[in-house]
């Protein structure tokens, strides 16, 4: 148990001492004029956030720990509370109110199937980490995929006959996918949290280089042809492909000017699938992370402490012009 909670809690990155101070006050900068910002939880939602800055780098939660469902009607988040990690959902159409979804304390990420009808996410236990899935609409129908392994941060294929994740393992993290109609488990690629492009036979990942930081890849899965998209000073990762397959959305690592040296914080980036037009999409110095598309791609859903005098973690909603 304790070798597992201290990987779990090492994949959240808990808080460290080092910290500076930040205006979470303030809505949007000008660097950011011309998009639309909309908060979508509140403080009481609990969002799952954690952080540890140094003065030479950040870590941050790289879990998908926000799902959005693909008809737009409802986002899924992970909430802590009482040392438990659950998931909540909100309905974005006529409610406030966020509503337990899934009976399960210890939920470290979580994915919506295209077809909108199954969740898919991963939950610590004391002997590893698991992949379940679940009818949307249907609690008792909970299904284990993986066993007695350390796996996390699951997706399916476009046509839902591949369900990709990560797999912690001694040689490092790896690409792993549960074939829906064999039933069978097979290792892609070094990479960790993969997400399949719609309509290709490719995935986006993101992949530690020899510096210690992560890059943005795309893997070819039947072919086998890999190429790096995105890379930087500093870590790039859990990408988020936007329903024409066209963008990927990230997380990144930004150094801004602080005195002598650097304050290191996390913004939204995104590129094209190809690797081109690579763009810094926020730029407040709080931390924005996670980013999902809403089905139209017109949209941003992401997490931010921004707008909050306290710096509470909220999902928030931005608008998206390429």
């Amino acid at each position: 148990m304790k070798k597992t909670l201290s990987i779990i809690f090492g994949l959240l990155a808990f808080v460290a001492s080092y910290a500076q101070k930040v205006d979470y006050r303030v809505l949007s900068v000008n660097e950011e004029m011309g998009k639309e910002f909309t908060k979508i939880t509140s403080e009481g939602d609990y969002l799952l956030w954690t952080v540890e800055r140094t003065r030479n780098g950040i870590s941050w939660l790289r879990n998908r720990i926000i799902a959005l469902s693909p008809n737009g009607d409802e986002i899924a988040f992970v909430s802590e509370r009482d040392y438990r990690f659950k998931v909540f959902v909100k309905n974005l159409i006529d409610s406030d109110i966020s509503v337990q979804k899934i009976n399960k304390d210890m939920v470290l990420d979580i994915s919506y199937s295209p077809d909108g009808t199954t969740l898919c996410f991963s939950e610590g236990t004391e002997s590893g980490m698991q992949i379940l899935t679940m009818n949307a609409s249907n609690e008792d129908s909970l299904r284990q995929i993986t066993y007695g392994s350390l796996d996390y941060s699951p997706m399916y294929s476009n046509d839902m006959t591949s369900l990709f994740f990560s797999r912690w393992e001694e040689s490092g993290t790896n690409i792993w996918c549960y074939d829906t109609e064999n039933k069978t488990l097979r290792n892609y690629a070094r990479g960790d949290h993969p997400c399949p492009i719609p309509g290709t036979k490719s995935l986006v990942c993101d992949r530690e280089n020899s510096n210690g930081k992560k890059e943005i890849w795309k893997i070819d899965y039947e072919s086998g042809e890999e190429k790096c998209i995105a890379s930087g000073h500093g870590s790039f990762a859990t990408p988020s492909v936007s329903p024409d397959g066209e963008w990927v959305a990230f997380t990144g690592e930004t150094a801004v000017p602080y005195g002598k040296g650097y304050y290191y914080n996390t913004d939204i980036y995104a590129c094209r699938t190809d690797g081109s037009q690579l763009t810094q999409l926020t730029f407040h110095v709080c931390e924005d992370a996670c980013p999902v598309w809403s089905a139209d791609g017109k949209y941003i859903y992401f997490i931010s402490q921004r707008g909050d005098s306290k710096g509470t973690a909220n999902i928030w909603r931005m608008s998206f012009e390429h």
